[in-house]
């Protein structure tokens, strides 16, 4: 399914759900890089560049394709290793494209009201104007 490359999931650790899937999720086939959308990387460079709000989905990169938000939590549960009632779950939720295009948005809005009421700040990679608190 990959080439052996890393898999590299860029994610906003401030978020304490985030936070949470993204270190108990693991692949059954390569090594899972994540990567902090708060600090400096060249992956968020790349996803800054093809125009993707990190404030608005996490990213998934498996060799030269980029997934996002729902696309990405669908791909990362077509990727699950499946071991263990946490990655069994997602995998089941997540691994029905239809499924992962209905719940994401509703995930989304759940963490920016949590981030809101923590009193972070958005990431703003796009640095859109007017756009730093939730």
């Amino acid at each position: 399914m990959t080439t052996g490359n890393d898999i590299k999931l860029v994610y906003d650790r401030e978020c304490p759900v985030c936070d949470f899937y993204c270190k108990r999720i693991a692949v059954s086939d390569g090594h899972l890089v994540r990567i902090d959308a708060r600090e400096e990387s060249e992956l968020l460079d790349e996803i800054t560049a093809a125009g993707l709000d990190i404030d608005k989905g996490m990213v998934l990169k498996v060799d030269d394709s980029i997934y996002f938000g729902s696309d990405a939590i669908n791909k990362l549960a077509l990727l699950s290793s499946r071991k263990g009632p946490f990655n069994k779950t997602m995998a089941w939720v997540f691994q029905n494209p239809r499924v992962a295009n209905a719940l994401y948005p509703v995930l989304v809005a759940c963490r920016g009201l949590l981030l809101k009421v923590l009193g972070r700040t958005r990431i703003n990679n796009l640095d859109l104007p007017n756009n730093e608190r939730f």
